[in-house]
């Protein structure tokens, strides 16, 4: 992958530097890493970042290298590739995998697969997901494929200009049928997994919009103003309606073996063309038959 820029007549910056900062908005610490790579040229020659420039000047940057990626092991999987170009990678995560390994379980997770699928395809980078979803919960992750990429998918994480909407269906029927959960979560006390509402929690944000009811459920679509861990967990459980199948914000359910949560859409400017882009997966097959 390779950036460019051609210094025009119009041209204000006078220096690599510049056009990095302003045109790519690269960090500090991928810039460190490109100058140790000689990854900067100018008009095809090696170059650094306090270079001055000048009109019909040719700048390219080179993120084509290779990353050591051995701390994941690869196992194959069959990912459900959403969509994929040189950039990233939208996969539609099953329920009943983590994201990534674990120091217990270093196997057997999203990322083991991703890495393999790397591997197969002569892709020597380390695996990055954007965003990560719990093991309990399907739907769509996106794994960049260059640190330059996840940097910018990260800071519009960061801005909210990378959108996440999930469906669920939830324990009994709701008090209203849309509204904005605003309560703070924080980590449950001795735990180093239960979340809570809490007055020291951190602001928690979340949409929701009921979409039908059944006679002891409801299916509703939420929109993540933040991303708190567990938040739509915590955030149904707090007003009352708990995630069905979710033993540790509701109850056991027999219905479905797991939270009945899967991530649906995302929606995201794409970091090289600059154009809005929105990815969905459908229902997962038990979620489908509870109502269809």
């Amino acid at each position: 992958m390779f950036l460019e820029f051609f210094v025009n007549s119009n041209c204000k910056y006078s220096t690599i530097r510049e056009v990095i900062n302003n045109e790519f908005y690269i960090s500090s610490r991928l810039l460190t890493k490109l100058r140790h790579e000689k990854r900067l040229y100018l008009n095809n020659e090696p170059s650094y970042p306090d270079k001055s420039i000048k009109y019909g000047d040719y700048i390219t940057i080179d993120l084509d290298f290779i990353e050591d990626n051995s701390n994941v092991v690869p196992n194959k999987m069959d990912l459900d590739i959403i969509y994929e170009d040189d950039y990233y990678i939208v996969i539609n995560k099953p329920s009943g995998i983590p994201t990534h390994p674990s120091l217990a379980h270093y196997e057997n997770s999203l990322a083991n697969g991703v890495k393999y699928y790397f591997d197969s395809i002569g892709l020597k980078r380390k695996i990055r997901a954007v965003n990560r979803l719990d093991k309990g919960t399907s739907g769509l992750v996106v794994f960049a494929k260059n640190q330059y990429i996840h940097d910018i998918l990260s800071k519009q994480m960061t801005s909210k200009i990378f959108k996440k909407e999930y469906v669920a269906l939830l324990d009994g029927i709701l008090s209203r049928k849309s509204g904005t959960i605003c309560a703070p979560i924080a980590r449950k006390e001795n735990s180093i997994i239960e979340r809570v509402v809490s007055e020291n929690g951190d602001v928690s944000i979340t949409h929701f919009n009921c979409v039908k009811t059944f006679n002891n459920y409801s299916l509703v679509r939420f929109h993540l103003e933040t991303g708190r861990t567990h938040q739509i967990r915590v955030h149904s459980s707090f007003i009352g309606n708990p995630i069905l199948g979710d033993t540790l914000y509701g109850k056991e359910s027999p219905l479905i073996n797991r939270p009945a949560l899967h991530a649906s859409k995302i929606t995201f400017i794409h970091p090289i063309t600059r154009k809005e882009v929105i990815y969905n997966a459908p229902l997962p097959e038990d979620m489908e038959k509870l109502i269809s």
